[in-house]
């Protein structure tokens, strides 16, 4: 089978390779084995082939497959499997190897996609949704009761879409950050009654001043980090809270330059990489449940910007980085 395949640390586009691999041993009890279809490059898939900033880039005793998402078909079944079987389509979270053709996965983390739901809005069915509820519950919890206005950054993202449709539907009092005048013109189309600043522009922060009613905001949803930390904690209210969720900018901000102690701020980090331990089984289904109807209902908030294929994965990583891109990308296998 096809696969990417990664044997360093390093620059997407430099170190990863396409490869032929050996097929995944077949399923065992409670598994199932899935013909992945498409899967989407997450910025988190490309942060673990790179590492992380300022880190040691390894070398591998064994080369690695990336990704962790995607959808497809079951092959085949392992013995005590029930409501799977082969030929259904499926989403599946947390899995590793998705940049394959071939992927054994536990079937607790297989989901069946809704009659009627394209493939391409089931490749990304799970992370996003998922992210979004582990951002709400954050916001919840920095809130503690209170409930003051949020600012959010990367708002044109997938996710940061999500947050601004959840955010109207529970009224929460959201500002949203974009790199870019057209940017937030985009986004005040698509979301007129919420703020949009552009941090191209050189008043951006005391625009964001004005729109938290001159008090600062009582949290930040920061996907971006970096050297842009700094300019966020800033835009806090005293006893306020930042919550980090991702590193898509550059440069470092060095904490103690953040005045936490005598302003009582907090920082916070939240990956939907915690969602397998941090919840129980019962709140995983009902999650997994909340994902399934977000994407039968509202298929919008899960915008493709591309399909390609495997062997073009260096146009995909070059797409994914590319200024303005709206959606997510997707790298395609085709169906046998």
């Amino acid at each position: 089978m096809r696969a990417i395949t990664y044997g360093r640390h390093g620059q997407a586009g430099q170190v990863l390779r396409l490869s032929e691999w050996p097929a995944p041993a077949a399923p065992a009890a409670g598994q199932v084995q899935v013909r992945v279809l498409s899967r989407p490059v997450h910025p988190g898939d490309l942060a673990g082939v790179e590492g992380l900033p300022g880190g040691p880039r390894q070398r591998f005793a064994l080369p690695r497959i990336p990704g962790v998402e995607g959808m497809g078909v079951i092959e085949s079944v392992g013995a005590g499997v029930q409501d799977l079987r082969p030929g259904q389509r499926v989403a599946f979270f947390p899995v590793p190897d998705a940049w394959s053709e071939l992927v054994t996965a536990p079937a607790d983390r297989v989901v069946p996609v809704p009659e009627g739901l394209s493939d391409e809005t089931a490749a990304l069915m799970l992370v996003n949704p998922l992210t979004l509820l582990s951002l709400l519950q954050a916001v919840e919890d920095a809130q503690r009761g209170q409930a003051g206005p949020v600012v959010q950054t990367a708002a044109g993202s997938s996710v940061g879409k999500m947050v601004s449709a959840a955010a109207l539907k529970h009224g929460i009092r959201l500002v949203n950050l974009v790199r870019s005048a057209k940017g937030a013109q985009t986004l005040r189309q698509r979301f007129p009654a919420l703020p949009a600043i552009s941090t191209a522009d050189a008043n951006w922060r005391t625009q964001v001043q004005d729109a938290t009613g001159g008090r600062g905001a009582q949290v930040v949803l920061d996907a971006v980090g970096g050297s842009l930390t700094g300019e966020l904690a800033g835009l806090l209210a005293d006893g306020g809270t930042l919550i980090t969720y991702g590193q898509l900018g550059s440069g470092s901000t060095p904490l103690e330059s953040l005045t936490l102690t005598p302003r009582a701020l907090t920082v916070r980090g939240t990956s939907v990489f915690q969602w397998m331990t941090a919840r129980t089984p019962e709140e995983r289904a009902e999650d997994v449940a909340f994902a399934t109807r977000l994407a039968a209902t509202a298929p919008e908030l899960f915008e493709v910007a591309a399909r390609y294929d495997l062997a073009d994965f260096a146009k995909a990583i070059d797409h994914v980085r590319r200024p303005g891109r709206s959606g997510t990308v997707l790298l395609a296998s085709p169906a046998p």
